[in-house]
């Protein structure tokens, strides 16, 4: 039995708010669990310099965990630079988000997806990627709205999911409870056609063999497909 009482293979709850901020073109707060993180879609009318000239836009996120997210305060960043961790997570985050959009069709502008951590209880960087596309699909309908865009660049739904092997059982959508005690820690991200778009997966204590994660990867991209982006696209009324 899992410390919360699920099945091995079951997901935590998920919601998700939309329109959580009014300034933002896209914004959405994604509740997974007892995890919640806010996530913001900011359309900026510029692009970084090695695309300057190439009528392509981009896409990008930053993360950051709040003060009071975990059970020690987290402190503030007043350097400027993100942290190991962060900049690893947003940069995973920033690739994942770039998989939904036609770069070219976006034009030459750039949106910036913010995600901030406010409660953390495992799951973080999946949550941030699956409430972060629904922000950025919000963020280009507004686009399309307001008619700075004549195509929709949006091309396919991405999202996330985390599992491990605690005690030698696979248990999918780790809980800090659990994450903190896996011996394999793994992050999938896929598209909602169940293409991979990234597989992370990291051998705490024991080694696994190829076949098993393999067979891991396997069930997580069926949640992504069956369960994940369903509940995204519900939210957008797609």
């Amino acid at each position: 039995m899992r410390v919360d009482g699920r099945a091995t293979d079951e997901l935590r709850e998920i919601e998700i708010e939309t329109g959580y901020q009014p300034l933002p073109e896209g914004s959405a707060l994604i509740t997974w669990g007892e995890t919640r993180v806010l996530c913001a879609a900011t359309v900026e009318d510029r692009t970084p310099p090695f695309l300057s000239g190439k009528s392509s836009g981009w896409v990008t996120a930053e993360y950051s965990m709040l003060p009071g997210s975990g059970n020690r305060r987290v402190r503030r960043n007043r350097t400027g630079g993100a942290g190991g961790r962060t900049h690893e997570i947003q940069r995973l985050v920033g690739r994942s988000l770039r998989q939904t959009v036609d770069l070219q069709r976006l034009g030459e502008r750039t949106v910036v997806v913010d995600c901030d951590v406010l409660v953390a209880d495992g799951g973080t960087r999946v949550a941030s990627i699956t409430g972060g596309a629904v922000a950025l699909r919000l963020a280009i309908n507004r686009l399309i709205v307001e008619g700075k865009l004549e195509v929709d660049p949006f091309e396919r739904f991405v999202a996330a999911v985390s599992l491990g092997l605690v005690e030698d059982e696979c248990l999918l959508d780790l809980c800090y409870h659990e994450d903190s005690r896996a011996a394999i820690d793994m992050n999938v991200v896929a598209t909602e056609s169940g293409e991979l778009v990234e597989l992370q997966a990291s051998a705490e204590r024991d080694t696994v063999t190829l076949q098993k994660l393999t067979e891991m990867a396997r069930g997580a991209i069926e949640t992504i497909t069956e369960s994940i982006v369903p509940a995204q696209k519900r939210v957008v009324n797609e």
